[in-house]
């Protein structure tokens, strides 16, 4: 289903229904989730290793490879929503405040087209 036809709250159940149907929550600490957010992140970063800022845009160019990192976002995305779910953090309330935050950090006007502010 297309982002734009589900919400992270659908999303979240889901995760909860599966680690519940398998009586993981025991092992869903937010040391435990966090860990292997860190070890999925990795996992992704894998597929841009050693490549060239060019080379890495040639993804999209191949579907093998293009599936391998979707995979690898989603195993990013589950541990998120498991975290979400352990802590009872709401995300899309998370994502909001914080680009309201970056937002006045990074205003457009000192940053537009630059990835430093000051500079």
């Amino acid at each position: 289903m297309p982002d734009s036809m589900i919400t992270v709250s659908v999303l979240r159940e889901a995760m909860r229904r599966f680690v519940a149907e398998r009586d993981w929550e025991q092992f869903h600490s937010p040391k435990n989730l966090v860990m292997g957010l860190s070890v999925e992140a990795a996992e992704l970063m894998e597929h841009f290793l050693w490549v060239s800022n060019d080379e890495s845009h040639t993804v999209v160019r191949d579907p093998a490879r293009l599936g391998e990192v979707a995979d690898e976002m989603a195993d990013v995305a589950l541990y998120l929503l498991a975290l979400c779910n352990t802590l009872g953090i709401d995300l899309s309330e998370a994502i909001a405040n914080k680009l309201a935050k970056t937002a006045l950090k990074y205003p457009i006007e000192r940053c537009r087209g630059r990835y430093k502010p000051d500079e």
